[in-house]
């Protein structure tokens, strides 16, 4: 495995570094107090290829593969986390639609998504029971009499919920549909029968929206389901897959830009006539937070390898997802103390690293979820199964 990016990777991450650094970066702080969505730069977003990285160009994507992806989102957020989570949301609705949607489907929302005309994508799984077991959900589906069918209940913490101009969501089938287990559907932004509840107040990423969601029958054609009657499971795992190869990605991101903030600080900041950074205590700090990052980003980089290659990956996704979100974590709780009491005021941006990383650990499903996963395909390895992706 080369782990250094061939040309067209490297170009795409070097195009999100330089947006992330010249749009994003200046407006971050900004964006945390006003909790202003950033429509603006994810359009911008559609119009550099940024969008749609693993979705075909024949449908308005770039085609750069899983990898690239990975490289852009951690550039991203490391300049502002609200905009890769919205854009790694984004990215993988849009792989979605490329890989289970129908040709008619594919047709009328890719293009629109890749572009950023259709803002974000969003992905409606979660309810309030059913948040780390789908199969507890209770939003349904029906068939109608015409052949379509109909969508009811309600779903929670659905990203870009609210600005969305295409959302997943996934329904238990109702007693019309003979297959057990549930399904997913395409359901545009704005459509009859769906209504958008509050806006979470969250800890960080206060640029990204989070809300809930009531479907009060919201008709859908079957055009405009994924996969197929009860294979919404299957496009739940492969979302949940690609997804956490992207918090990962972001996690490592806020990691290191906190990293950058404290070894910056303790550069500058003197005591007893030295640098802070010439002090034991604070030098093995740097050291040990950039030693975790790079095998946080090897992990990561591995997971996307193998899911480009079309290798079984979702273990792979969850050691990522795992590992980068907890030592991003303890990498800004550990640049915020190198910092001081500078570090706990909002003049500095690693407070707000530390903020926005608290969450990575808990969407896309929790760490003990992603431990559960690993287990799991760990002993279906072991008796001899194949991985479940």
């Amino acid at each position: 495995m080369d782990f250094a990016p061939n040309n067209e990777e490297q170009l795409v991450a070097d195009t999100a570094r330089a947006f992330a650094e010249r749009e994003l970066a200046p407006r971050a702080a900004a964006r945390d107090r006003s909790e202003e969505f950033p429509e603006k730069e994810m359009r911008a977003l559609g119009a550099l290829g940024l969008l749609g990285v693993t979705v075909p160009a024949a449908y308005g994507g770039s085609d750069a593969g899983a990898v690239a992806l990975a490289l852009a989102v951690a550039e991203v957020a490391a300049a502002d986390a609200s905009v890769a989570v919205t854009m790694s949301v984004t990215n993988m609705v849009a792989e979605l639609i490329a890989r289970f949607g129908t040709e008619p489907a594919r047709q009328a929302f890719l293009p629109r998504l890749c572009s950023g005309d259709a803002v974000a994508g969003a992905f409606a799984l979660s309810e309030a029971q059913a948040g780390s077991d789908p199969a507890a959900m209770t939003t349904v589906v029906e068939r109608t009499a015409a052949g379509g069918y109909l969508l009811r209940g309600n779903k929670l913490w659905t990203t870009s919920g609210d600005r969305a101009g295409v959302l997943i969501v996934a329904a238990r089938n109702g007693n019309s549909i003979g297959r057990p287990g549930f399904s997913a559907f395409l359901v545009a932004g704005g459509a009859p029968g769906l209504s958008v509840g509050k806006r979470e107040r969250k800890m960080g990423q206060h640029g990204s929206s989070t809300v809930a969601l009531t479907m009060d029958d919201v008709e859908v054609s079957v055009t405009d389901r994924l996969a197929g009657e009860g294979d919404g499971l299957k496009v739940a795992l492969t979302g949940l897959g690609s997804g956490r190869v992207g918090i990962a990605a972001l996690a490592i991101g806020i990691g290191r830009a906190a990293l950058a903030a404290a070894t910056r600080y303790a550069r500058e900041r003197r005591q007893f006539d030295r640098a802070i950074g010439d002090f034991q205590a604070v030098a093995f700090m740097l050291a040990d937070a950039a030693t975790v990052l790079d095998a946080a980003w090897l992990l990561t980089a591995t997971a996307a390898w193998r899911k480009q290659r079309g290798l079984p990956f979702l273990r792979q996704a969850a050691q990522a997802k795992l590992y980068a979100t907890e030592r991003a974590n303890e990498v800004c709780d550990r640049c915020l103390q190198i910092l001081g009491g500078y570090g706990y005021t909002r003049d500095f941006p690693v407070e707000r690293y530390f903020r926005d990383a608290r969450v990575t650990t808990l969407y896309e499903g929790t760490s003990q979820i992603q431990r559960l996963v690993i287990a799991r395909e760990l002993l279906r390895a072991a008796r001899g199964e194949a991985a479940t992706i």
